[in-house]
C-alpha cells in the first residue's frame, strides 16, 4: 500500500480496532463482524470496489459517537449515516459515501415497496426504522429511488440485513484494505 493511501486508511483501521468489538446494537454480532459480513456479501456478488467499500464502511458512523449501543432503545436516532460522511468524504468519492448516506432511507424504501420486507426486519431494525422516519409514502419512495446511488444503497441495505449472523465466516479486515485503497 502506498504511504499516502495508508495514511488515508489508518483512521478507519483505528476506528475498527478501538470500537469494532462493540456489540452492533442489539444484534448478535459486533460492529466489525457486521461490517465484514456486509462487505463479504458485496464481494461475493462481484461488485466494484466502491460498493464493497461502502458496505464495509456503511455503519462507521456508529463508531464515531458516544451515544452507546442502546441509543434507539432510549428513543435516539444516532443519525450514523450522516455522521460518517464528513469522516469518509475527505478521501472517498460519492460512489462510496452516497450509498452510505442513503442506506437508512433505503430501508424505508424497501418497507414501502416490498410487502414482506418489514416482517423480515430484526426487532432492532424495526425500532430504528421508527426513529428514522418510518416507512416511505409512495411519493417518497419514488423520489428516493430516482436519486443517484439510490439503487446501490438499496443493494447495500439488503446485504446489511443479512450481515447479522454470529457464525458467518468472513475474511478479516486486512483482506479489504486493498479494496478500500482502490476505492479512494
Amino acid at each position: 500500500m502506498l504511504p499516502d493511501a495508508a495514511a488515508k486508511i489508518a483512521p478507519i483501521i483505528e476506528c475498527f480496532t478501538i470500537r469494532g468489538s462493540e456489540q452492533y446494537g442489539r444484534e448478535a454480532v459486533t460492529q466489525l463482524q457486521h461490517a465484514l459480513q456486509c462487505a463479504t456479501w458485496a464481494e461475493a456478488a462481484r461488485q466494484p470496489p466502491a460498493l464493497i467499500a461502502a458496505c464495509l464502511l456503511h455503519d462507521v458512523g456508529h463508531l464515531l459517537h458516544n451515544l452507546g449501543e442502546d441509543a434507539a432503545e432510549r428513543g435516539l436516532d444516532d443519525r450514523h449515516e450522516y455522521r460518517a460522511i464528513p469522516f469518509l468524504s475527505q478521501h472517498f468519492p460519492p460512489a462510496v459515501t452516497e450509498p452510505i448516506r442513503l442506506h437508512v432511507n433505503a430501508k424505508r424504501y424497501l418497507c414501502a415497496t416490498q410487502a414482506d420486507y418489514w416482517a423480515d426486519l430484526s426487532p432492532a431494525s424495526r425500532l430504528s426504522l421508527e426513529l428514522q422516519g418510518g416507512i416511505f409514502s409512495e411519493a417518497e419512495a419514488m423520489d428516493f429511488i430516482a436519486q443517484p446511488h439510490a439503487k446501490d444503497a438499496v443493494q447495500l441495505r439488503i446485504w446489511d440485513d443479512l450481515a447479522k449472523a454470529p457464525h458467518h465466516k468472513t475474511p478479516n479486515l486486512a483482506h479489504f484494505l486493498p479494496i478500500l485503497t482502490s476505492a479512494l
